[in-house]
């Protein structure tokens, strides 16, 4: 792991060059805890900043905590520092090393919704230890719980979260109702992803930051280094991928497994949510996962699609047999025994299993597949009579190969 690397202007603070924040005393320094203001005004200062979730979504949040403060009944607040995408360190970095600042968004988010109480969620021993540490000394008068889960690809979604706050599995629920309607004990929750309470932390403590406009990427691949990187928005990938060492990549997964596969033009995509999805891919937890020249795309697809199709929470019918289909029929072609039916299959199922799962687990398998159909025809049609020595054997369901170690 190359370590933690910052893109942003000289002198622009960001998540990751905001000094230390693990120490009270460093993070009021820095201009942390400043008198809550008035919530009309934060609210304002988030929507005209543009700000956006940083979990996966890319929903509009100032949208997010109005609909929570307008709705009937006292909210709670949780900050939602679960990432299920093996592929992404980025919210475990901030709790382990930011989470002051990440409390004191926190608490922001609960000024301006009126939340009576405020929970972190998250599954990491170490983030554990931190936050604790940090909720021992921090001078917030709003009371909060820190609750631990199993670290598991659904675990984060909102109502898994909710669910488990209330003391049952992390796994999630048919909607509606949404949190922001009825969540943690029935009162309307804010389901905030860490990164984004951070951001309006920092959004706060300096209103001229580039706090809405950056975004921290993971950046990791079949060769080169892993990195968590600070990036302005519209940032190429290829400068990404130069940076740590993947320039030569012929393709990449994007935003965790969320945005599928993207081949040619790739180094051209910029690191903005409106412009990839008009693009055919998405952001998603804003990791970036290269595939150098030895890498085959087949075999990638293969281990994503087993990987989701191993972490379903099995709770709906069409989400075991939708992704383990998919995974059985691109295993298939990896080893050299799929025909025409086959990608016909794939095809079919890839549009049309989106959107009938209780997450987006059926969303993300389905994309892989897709994607691999869309930019690699050629690769699957070399797979139909004979398989490839870097799809040789059976593909891991562990995610072994998106995996990052944190910072």
């Amino acid at each position: 792991m190359t370590g933690v690397l910052s893109l942003l202007p000289e002198g622009q603070h960001g998540l990751l060059t905001t000094p230390a924040t693990a120490d009270l005393a460093a993070y009021r320094a820095a201009g942390g805890y400043a008198p809550l203001p008035e919530p009309d005004g934060l609210l304002d200062r988030v929507a005209a900043a543009g700000l956006r979730g940083r979990g996966g979504a890319g929903f509009p949040a100032a949208v997010k905590l109005r609909s929570v403060r307008d709705a009937p009944g006292r909210p709670v607040a949780v900050a939602n520092g679960e990432e299920g995408e093996p592929g992404s360190v980025k919210d475990r970095w901030l709790l382990r090393h930011r989470p002051h600042l990440v409390l004191d968004g926190l608490r922001l988010a609960s000024a301006v919704t009126g939340a009576a109480r405020g929970v972190v969620y998250l599954s990491d021993p170490r983030a554990e230890r931190a936050v604790r540490r940090a909720l021992g000394e921090w001078p917030g008068e709003l009371p909060v719980d820190v609750v631990r889960t199993e670290p598991a690809y659904v675990a984060g979604e909102e109502s898994a979260v909710v669910r488990r706050i209330d003391g049952g599995p992390a796994l999630p629920t048919a909607k509606p109702p949404r949190p922001y309607e009825s969540g943690v004990g029935g009162a309307p929750t804010l389901v905030a992803n860490v990164e984004t309470l951070a951001r309006i932390a920092l959004l706060h403590i300096r209103p001229d930051s580039m706090a809405a406009d950056a975004h921290l990427v993971t950046v990791s691949g079949t060769g080169g280094a892993a990195a968590l990187v600070e990036a302005p928005a519209g940032t190429h990938l290829k400068v990404l991928a130069d940076l740590c060492g993947h320039g030569t990549s012929e393709a990449v997964l994007l935003g965790g497994m969320f945005g599928g596969l993207y081949g040619a033009g790739w180094r051209d995509l910029p690191l903005d949510q409106d412009l990839l999805a008009a693009a055919g891919g998405a952001l998603g937890c804003g990791a970036l996962h290269f595939l150098h020249p030895e890498a085959c795309p087949v075999a990638v697809a293969g281990e994503a699609a087993a990987y989701l199709a191993a972490q379903s929470a099995r709770q709906c019918g069409v989400c075991v047999s939708g992704t383990g289909a998919l995974a059985d029929a691109l295993a298939a072609v990896a080893r050299g025994e799929a025909g025409a039916e086959t990608s016909e299959k794939l095809l079919r199922w890839s549009r049309g299993l989106p959107g009938r799962g209780a997450c987006g687990l059926l969303d993300a398998a389905a994309g892989v597949a897709g994607s691999l159909l869309a930019h690699f025809p050629d690769r699957v049609e070399d797979h139909r009579d004979s398989g490839c020595p870097a799809c040789a054997g059976a593909a891991p369901g562990d995610g072994r190969r998106f995996t990052v170690p944190v910072p």
